[in-house]
């Protein structure tokens, strides 16, 4: 499973389903899971990827909370985790980051996650997994996380990049889910949305277009890149999708915007950020 790439189709976990090397993570809702998941699968409630904490609910959970849940799940070191979700990515990118923040880099996203095995034609099942609990013992990396103290001071940075996965609306201030809406200043705005080919079962739209898209914005792979939404939940696919095309240089800013438009003292801009590729003659 080692030589498995991140993004993978149905098909190759179809024809490995039962490998005990596997450990295939759930974060689809509670009912979709109760419903119909894929055989074997775990579920993890996209709210045990979060602290919950207000005003920057988006952000880790503690240590005791990570080493409770990955006991649960009972992750080793030596499992492929492969992760999907019924909404794109973005639940499942958020769990690779946590993957990540933990040190567990062995894993695969199943492109489209439910809706894509659902439409393929593969069984599903309806009885909760239960694995044996396998005791952690967590370090936390600080690689992939960006905090406030990291990056406020460097925004006219031009080797920084600040990837804002939030609607429109929300990025131009016009919907305002926090004290002040807007955006950090600098930030490029791409809509996870435009990631994602919801007439093909949620999976992603061509990833080379995708460069070419992130490349026009100036969200580019020489680039340390921080992305963020307003929870680093749509945030989550954004993260992923830099990690399937290469990027060496990429975190996640966890606290993200219900951070930074509660605090009183960050800097923010409203309306649209010119792009680089308006700039272009």
């Amino acid at each position: 499973m080692k030589d498995w790439p991140l993004l993978i189709e149905t098909s190759q976990l179809a024809d490995a389903l039962h490998d005990p090397n596997l450990l295939i993570l759930d974060t689809c809702s509670a009912a979709n899971y109760a419903d119909h998941h894929i055989p074997g699968a775990v579920h993890i409630a996209p709210s045990e990827l979060q602290s919950g904490v207000k005003p920057a609910v988006g952000k880790l959970p503690s240590i005791e909370a990570l080493n409770a849940l990955f006991t649960k799940v009972g992750l080793t070191p030596d499992k492929h985790v492969v992760v999907y979700d019924d909404e794109g990515g973005g639940w499942a990118g958020r769990l690779i980051w946590t993957l990540d923040v933990i040190g567990h880099q062995n894993y695969s996203y199943i492109d489209g996650g439910l809706h894509a095995w659902l439409h393929d034609g593969y069984a599903t099942e309806k009885v909760a997994n239960l694995p044996a609990p396998i005791e952690q013992n967590i370090s936390i990396d600080s690689l992939p996380i960006a905090e406030i103290e990291d990056f406020i001071h460097l925004l006219d940075n031009s080797q920084l990049a600040i990837w804002d996965a939030r609607s429109p609306e929300e990025y131009r201030g016009e919907k305002v889910f926090a004290q002040r809406g807007g955006h950090i200043p600098g930030a490029i705005n791409l809509d996870w949305l435009e990631l994602i080919n919801r007439d093909k079962q949620m999976r992603l739209k061509d990833t080379s277009k995708l460069q070419s898209r992130l490349n026009e914005l100036g969200l580019t792979a020489d680039k340390t890149i921080i992305t963020h939404c307003q929870t680093h939940h749509r945030s989550g696919l954004s993260y992923l999708l830099m990690k399937i095309l290469g990027y060496p240089h990429i975190k996640a800013y966890h606290g993200s915007w219900g951070e930074w438009g509660n605090s009183e003292t960050t800097p923010i801009e409203t309306g649209d950020h010119p792009q680089p590729s308006a700039q272009k003659p």
